[in-house]
């Protein structure tokens, strides 16, 4: 017959099954939005009873982590505000000048994170990563494939694997809280970059290199190709920037607005 635990004693196996959980959480096994599950797999995944695991997740209610749902369960909740909830993010969308700014960031984040899944990186994540490498390959090989935003959303898929590979869930997370503005960015290269044959080999090119020196766990070739990328991608927009206005100044001039 089993002992009868105190309700002390309930309250402290609630917070561990709590952190187990939210350990998968911050690891990205669990993501966002996504759906808990079963009670049954999760009791067998963590070594619990039914009773531990619903204490567990009254916790991770209480605390924001998690929302249960009529007809849908338990999933994990938006762990961030939506970026137009913030005065500051909104600025940093509405202002162009902060693509290269953020084009810095992302040079330096996301070399940290490829030298890191180069040296930390499992076979799991590896197998997830030439996943996210083949889907960006076969829409680029597409010819009649011309969506920048579908482009935009495998570049910003391939780049968060890496990230994810680092096994480092605060350069994860930071890296995920920036995705409206990293899709900004990508979006932004893609759009103008990608219909310029040249400059799509070069991007092409530059993934790949990326990609081998991670899955060869080369992390110092990792860490440089990922910042070299960032910086072709900056420097390419600068000159279509500059493209742009010698082409408006011309017609100006064409038109005898001097």
């Amino acid at each position: 017959m089993p002992l009868e635990t105190t309700p002390e004693q309930r309250r402290q196996l609630a917070d561990v099954v709590a952190e187990r959980i939210e350990r998968l959480i911050l690891d990205g096994v669990l993501k966002v939005g996504q759906a808990l599950p079963s009670e049954r797999r999760l009791c067998e995944k963590l070594g619990i009873s039914r009773s531990a695991l619903r204490e567990g997740l009254r916790v991770l209610r209480g605390r924001g982590i998690v929302e249960t749902a009529q007809g849908r369960g338990s999933f994990v909740a938006r762990l961030t505000q939506p970026s137009d909830a913030s005065p500051l993010m909104h600025l940093f969308s509405s202002q162009p000048r902060t693509l290269y700014d953020l084009l810095e960031v992302r040079a330096l984040l996301e070399g940290e994170s490829a030298r890191l899944a180069a040296l930390r990186g499992t076979d799991a994540d590896f197998i997830l990563l030439t996943r996210r490498y083949e889907e960006m390959l076969a829409a680029h090989a597409e010819p009649h494939s011309h969506d920048p935003h579908e482009h935009a959303r495998l570049d910003h898929a391939f780049h968060l694997a890496i990230c994810e590979a680092s096994h480092n869930p605060v350069l994860v997370h930071t890296l995920q809280s920036l995705t409206d503005l990293m899709l900004s960015t990508v979006f932004a290269s893609v759009n103008n970059l990608y219909h310029r044959p040249p400059r799509m080999k070069q991007i092409d090119r530059q993934h790949a290199r990326l990609y081998h020196a991670v899955i060869e766990r080369l992390p110092e070739q990792a860490q440089r190709a990922a910042r070299e990328h960032i910086h072709s991608i900056r420097d390419n927009l600068k000159e279509i920037e500059q493209e742009e206005q010698r082409l408006v100044r011309a017609t100006m001039r064409l038109e005898g607005w001097t």
